[in-house]
């Protein structure tokens, strides 16, 4: 995957889904008229949109009154609030890192575990949550972290009653084969190649937000709308699978930095435009959960990265 060649605009990747979700406002409302108008400016047809709809509310997530484009549907209790937004610690710590203020202490982080097929639902979450926290399999059963995530995997083990079942080590002369060097080590272990192609793919689209509100000062509504959504779902696609490994380990040049600073910069043009919102003036929850996450200052270092 490569960014769009340059001159010919990029248009982000925007799961039905995840529009729908963007689109909640702050009463829980989604206002199927907009739905549609925005789902078209980022190239859906109205039948993904529709089949999507009708999916959620089979599932429960929403409720549904009225029919077509003048429908509204209605989130049911909180479900559609944390489908949008990544994890704000986890942006905290990357912008920590991108003010160089989180450098790697040298140290590798081991987690060893043999759970029995008994307890296979345990060690299944245990291996999501040991990827969520940006460790990677070494080989079966050892998972190696280059932050200090050592205190969250041993909650969540705890927590899913394994504790007793997982080893923690730490070691500063971590060896792969014949590879020692940490940043040969790094690019061995993490899939460093994918996670800089979705970079690329984030400075594109707020590299083409940045080109459309140039041309555009004043976008319409739902084009605001549009370009809100898009530039969250690359954001999103982009940090969160990223393990975060300290600047010390990555290639160089690497295009997260930059990338995440683009994408800052554009989603600040958007919220100094004036406020696209419905009759009453809401915005879509989007602007607020993920604004406040995308420009939330790196401030005091947590006790670990998420």
């Amino acid at each position: 995957m490569t960014p769009a060649p340059p001159g010919r605009a990029h248009r982000p990747e925007v799961p039905t889904r995840l529009l729908v979700h963007a689109l909640v406002r702050e009463d829980g409302t989604v206002d199927a008229g907009e739905l549609y108008a925005v789902a078209g400016l980022l190239g859906m047809t109205d039948q993904q949109v529709r089949m999507r709809v009708n999916r959620l509310v089979a599932e429960g997530v929403f409720t549904r009154a009225g029919r077509g484009r003048r429908a509204v549907l209605q989130a049911v209790a909180d479900a559609a609030t944390g489908a949008v937004a990544p994890d704000a610690d986890h942006v905290r710590h990357a912008h920590r890192q991108d003010q160089g203020l989180a450098p790697w202490d040298g140290v590798w982080r081991l987690f060893a575990f043999a759970i029995p097929e008994a307890r296979r639902p345990a060690r299944d979450a245990l291996r999501e949550s040991l990827l969520h926290l940006g460790a990677a399999p070494v080989q079966g059963g050892l998972y190696v972290a280059a932050n200090p995530v050592a205190p969250l995997v041993e909650a969540q083990a705890r927590h899913l009653g394994v504790l007793g079942s997982v080893a923690f080590l730490t070691s500063t002369d971590l060896r792969l084969g014949d590879i020692r060097e940490p940043r040969r080590l790094a690019a061995a272990i993490w899939p460093l190649e994918e996670t800089a192609a979705r970079y690329g793919h984030l400075a594109a689209s707020a590299a083409d937000c940045a080109d459309r509100l140039a041309r555009d000062a004043e976008p319409s509504g739902m084009e605001q709308l549009a370009l809100a959504v898009g530039l969250a779902a690359e954001f999103s696609r982009a940090v969160s699978p990223d393990p975060l490994l300290p600047p010390e380990l990555l290639p160089r040049p690497w295009p997260g930095a930059d990338a995440r600073r683009l994408a800052r910069r554009c989603w600040a043009a958007l919220r100094a435009l004036p406020a696209t919102g419905d009759a009453s003036g809401s915005l879509p929850r989007l602007f607020r959960l993920y604004g406040d996450t995308i420009t939330s200052p790196g401030g005091p270092a947590p006790a670990c990265p998420p």
